[in-house]
């Protein structure tokens, strides 16, 4: 396939994940001094998030990561507002674990709630400092004084600049977080389209990704990786890959394989003589694909009940519904293949990756090398994709172990396509059980399971070392054990939990506690696959109760906030109550407040059903959003049409491949996703809310869109798909 022909889902990427934080401040401290707000509570110094240069300049720094999400851009835009500096003056910062703040992950659709929250205090009380040193310098009280574009004035025309006072201004205190920031009225820069500063290189074709990183005296790294999970390295030759053009290093310890060459073509040539050369002892089966949901379901689990409502069931004549759904492993296809550059010289190691958290990338790389953390420097850079976490963190390690061979020249290892699909952390195969009653239009009982592998083996856990190449070294390291995540963020359980009033319900989460398939964070975690189900059934009950899906939620729903949501979307479609589908097309709505918590968003889908080749088309979305005070309105139009897009790649195509001596999804072929014809034509409403606090929406419309696409494929045909994804093959059988 062209890569041409490819969605445009690599370039609107949001992130999947929950946030790991790790405090850079004494636990004493932290336990002592008042809550601050964000990530200031755990990053407490004004100076680790601001420097104002002598040229009146301000630096910003961020220990979150632009991952395509335009998180540096807001987060300009939200110090610059407070600095009352204009954009331009505003450099910022991010993810180098030598300059930066630790923010943990960048996931979780947390970046403007955390970061955002503390650069707003910070600037609020940076200026506030520079206002002081002006007013003592002109001695007048602060409250007579105005500032615009970093210049301070005084009643009678005195002007002094943020860089005649950037020597006096002591940024080396705690934040205290009592300094108010502007009200949102007073917003000049945060609520407007600013062009982003991460896309001029990606468009112009400048050096934009880590994959166009090249440093003098740079190698080459490939890895030859085993033929499936676990197995063994028995025997190689060695000599031959050693006498191949261009070689430089060949390493092997343990069971890993790689090699170092002046070129990159070289480094590929001498890779793939390796692995035609390399003898391995297999490693265990996998499951059954046909039987995959049943094995995993018999896999020791365990089981939390999330929530559990005891209201006594009152209405008699009910109608119970019961339905099971399933959602298959899924990859994160990112356009570019992971990618990393290492040098190790003088007993430093310096790691430029596009991991979502250099922190976490550095102590975990430390324990793998037995190195110490402060003599490793994790630079991030952005990468051709994301979506949580993907091959990022362990192509870093590949680089490191290579680059302990090359004596201090700094080696490129660029994980090949196949390799990407075969080894990255899949979004983990889930089943929800779902069985409900309804009498008199309303929802009387609600009972739920979901049963998921682990949502989060990233780097950074304190019991395990969560990077590939670490568990084939001759000193194997093994990988953490699966755990349970918890509110507000949950992980397989996210989104488990409906926001509708339903007095009576029992949700139960069934940790799968082993991981035949390697799983961790895809955008959403589980929230794609609980909502595709919630908001399946309660189209499912709808239809038993007689009531139109939109009404059915309205009738179902308390805060205010939701109902503006889902009726602006009817709105916005022309939703008639009532409608029916004519065989071929048909309209259905999918709704959640994503991790129930952070951004409210409605979607409604138009879909075309071809009966004779089982393919279905989404001719036009419709979607409203409800993200709190809006920092950057096409930002947030670019998540939320980018999310719907790459759920309906999801919904319709994706689904990793294997059997049962490993991954057989290798290329565009064996795991096809969405191309750039059939995407929708996309229509969003925004519900700005200036007086509240902004709410996190990378991830908030996946799960809205795949539930919209499921009830439009019932109302168009009158049956109902429940296994994900929605490819010809089931659909005809669906239809059959």
């Amino acid at each position: 396939m062209n890569a041409s022909h490819l969605t445009r889902r690599d370039f609107t990427a949001g992130i999947g994940g929950i946030v790991l934080a790790f405090s850079l401040t004494p636990a004493a401290l932290t336990q002592q001094a008042p809550r601050l707000p964000g990530s200031l509570q755990t990053n407490r110094m004004l100076s680790a998030w601001l420097a104002i240069n002598a040229d009146g300049t301000a630096t910003v720094f961020t220990g979150k990561v632009e991952l395509g999400q335009g998180i540096l851009t807001a987060l300009a835009q939200i110090a610059a507002e407070e600095l009352d500096l204009p954009l331009s003056r505003v450099r910022i910062i991010s993810g180098d674990t030598g300059r930066t703040p630790n923010e943990g992950q960048t996931a979780g659709s947390q970046s403007v709630e955390n970061s955002g929250t503390a650069l707003r205090l910070a600037g609020a009380e940076v200026r506030a400092i520079l206002l002081d040193l002006a007013a003592k310098k002109f001695g007048v009280g602060a409250d007579t004084l105005k500032v615009a574009d970093g210049v301070i004035t005084a009643a009678d025309g005195r002007k002094v600049g943020y860089g005649d006072l950037a020597k006096e201004a002591d940024l080396k205190r705690e934040a205290t977080g009592k300094v108010a920031p502007k009200p949102t009225a007073q917003h000049r820069i945060v609520g407007q389209s600013i062009p982003r500063v991460d896309l001029a290189a990606k468009v112009t074709g400048g050096a934009a990704f880590v994959q166009d990183l090249r440093l003098p005296g740079m190698v080459h790294g490939r890895v030859a990786r085993p033929p499936q999970y676990g197995a063994q390295l028995e025997s190689f030759d060695e000599a031959k890959v050693r006498a191949m053009p261009g070689v430089v290093a060949l390493v092997r310890d343990g069971s890993f394989l790689a090699v170092a060459a002046e070129r990159e073509e070289q480094a590929i040539k001498a890779v793939e003589a390796l692995s035609a050369s390399a003898k391995w002892k297999a490693g265990p089966a996998l499951p059954d694909p046909a039987r995959l949901y049943e094995q995993l379901k018999a896999l020791p689990t365990q089981d939390t009940t999330i929530s559990n409502k005891e209201a006594p069931l009152l209405a008699s004549g009910a109608k119970v519904v019961e339905a099971t759904y399933h959602r298959p492993y899924q990859a994160h296809a990112a356009l570019g293949p992971s990618c990393a550059v290492a040098q190790l010289r003088d007993g430093q190691l310096t790691v430029w990756s596009h991991t979502q958290g250099v922190f976490p990338l550095r102590a975990t790389m430390a324990r793998a090398l037995g190195m110490k953390p402060p003599s490793i420097r994790c630079i991030h850079m952005e990468g051709a994709g994301c979506y949580g976490h993907n091959g990022a963190d362990d192509v870093a390690l590949d680089a490191a172990l290579i680059a302990r061979a090359t004596n201090g020249r700094p080696v490129r290892v660029q994980w090949m396509r196949a390799e990407e699909f075969m080894w990255e952390p899949y979004g983990p195969a889930m089943t929800m059980q779902a069985k409900g009653a309804v009498a008199d239009g309303r929802i009387v009982d609600w009972n739920y399971d979901v049963w998921s592998q682990s949502h989060n083996m990233r780097p950074g856990d304190p019991d395990g070392i969560n990077l590939l190449s670490s568990w084939y070294l001759a000193d194997a390291k093994t990988p953490g054990p699966a755990r349970q995540a918890g509110p507000p963020n949950y992980a397989g359980d996210r989104n488990a939990i409906p926001t509708y009033d339903l007095p009576r319900q029992r949700i139960t989460h069934h940790l799968i506690k082993d991981n035949p398939l390697r799983t961790s964070a895809l955008r959403t975690l589980g929230g794609y696959a609980n909502v595709f189900a919630v908001e399946s059934f309660m189209d499912e009950l709808a239809a038993a109760a007689g009531v139109d899906p939109v009404a059915f939620r309205l009738a179902h729903v308390k805060d205010p906030r939701e109902k503006a949501v889902i009726e602006a979307v009817a709105k916005a479609a022309n939703w008639k109550p009532g409608e029916k589908g004519d065989g071929v097309r048909g309209r259905g709505i999918g709704y959640s407040r994503y991790k129930t918590v952070a951004a409210y968003n409605a979607v409604i889908v138009e879909v075309e059903v071809d009966r004779t080749s089982g393919r279905i088309k989404i001719p036009r979305a419709w979607t409203s959003v409800d993200a709190g005070l809006i920092i950057s309105p096409d930002g947030l139009i670019n998540q939320i049409e980018g999310g719907l897009i790459q759920s309906a790649s999801w919904t319709l195509h994706e689904a990793v491949r294997f059997d049962r001596s490993g991954i057989t999804s290798r290329d565009w072929a064996s795991y096809p996703i969405m191309t750039m014809p059939d995407v929708p034509k996309v229509e969003t409403v925004l519900l700005n809310r200036p007086n509240d606090r902004p709410l996190g929406a990378g991830e908030a419309s996946q799960g809205p869109t795949v539930a919209a696409i499921a009830n439009a494929f019932a109302a168009a045909t009158g049956r109902r798909l429940r296994e994900l994804p929605f490819d010809p093959a089931r659909v005809k059988a669906a239809l059959a």
